[in-house]
């Protein structure tokens, strides 16, 4: 049993939401549930139409699927999106240049299996931390893993909003992938960085603690982030894996 609970708004200063969210508490093909937030780009509604037809094409795949490994699903469908948007936009010169982020995962029973191209992030919270498990793919979190910046700096660098792997960009993606336990009373976060810009780390994980209904956590993340100024659209899912159900057999890669 799971608790979710998924939201996107336009946020203060944009025109259009690029921002999607997907979110299966059910069976997908083979995995038990599937969650999924892209992040668009592109001119006019290129982004948009990225985001949408990325995690609708990564949707289609996974329920077709016939592998058991949730790294190969997922990676797989990413692999798939990535090919089916790059040939759209090579057929319409509006789309071109288009991209997403995308960071999708899977609950297993205790684990966490996380999939990641570009910088929306997946969170884990507890009552006292919140752990950043994605790595962005930024050219400001390189300058930081470099030493070039401290990540005081990167919050507001003016070269913030470029990512260094999005689906779209090339012809094969590099997607990141990450395995997490979790505990009991954990709750995981996903969002894009209209979110994470508005917000310091700490702001998210006191409102996320701090509000006792899904619902309203998710809410009141985003009246927080457009409160902060609203400089982009925001995607905000919310998981709270219920533990005390029997757990998956199986690890990390079963």
């Amino acid at each position: 049993m799971l608790k979710t609970f998924s939201v996107t708004d336009i946020g203060k200063k944009r025109k259009l939401n690029q921002d999607y969210v997907f979110s299966s508490e059910t069976r997908i093909g083979n995995l038990s549930n599937v969650f999924i937030v892209a992040d668009g780009m592109g001119g006019h509604n290129a982004g948009d139409y990225a985001s949408r037809f990325t995690v609708d094409t990564m949707v289609e795949e996974i329920e077709k699927s016939f592998e058991q490994s949730p790294v190969k699903i997922l990676g797989k469908a990413i692999k798939t999106a990535n090919t089916k948007l790059r040939e759209k936009a090579s057929e319409d010169p509006a789309l071109f240049g288009m991209g997403t982020t995308v960071v999708a995962c899977t609950v297993l029973g205790k684990y966490l299996q996380v999939a990641n191209v570009g910088d929306s992030r997946l969170y884990v919270i507890t009552d006292d931390t919140i752990t950043q498990i994605t790595r962005d793919h930024s050219l400001v979190e390189e300058m930081v893993r470099m030493g070039g910046i401290d990540r005081e700096t990167a919050r507001t660098h003016l070269d913030k909003n470029i990512i260094t792997r999005a689906i779209g960009a090339t012809e094969t993606v590099d997607i990141d992938f990450f395995n997490v336990e979790l505990n009991r009373g954990d709750i995981v976060l996903m969002c894009s960085d209209g979110l994470t810009n508005m917000l310091e780390d700490e702001q998210i994980r006191q409102i996320v603690s701090g509000q006792r209904d899904i619902v309203q956590k998710a809410k009141e993340l985003v009246v927080a982030a457009n409160d902060n100024g609203g400089k982009d659209n925001i995607a905000v899912i919310l998981i709270e894996p219920l533990l005390d159900e029997p757990a998956h057999d199986g690890g990390p890669n079963d």
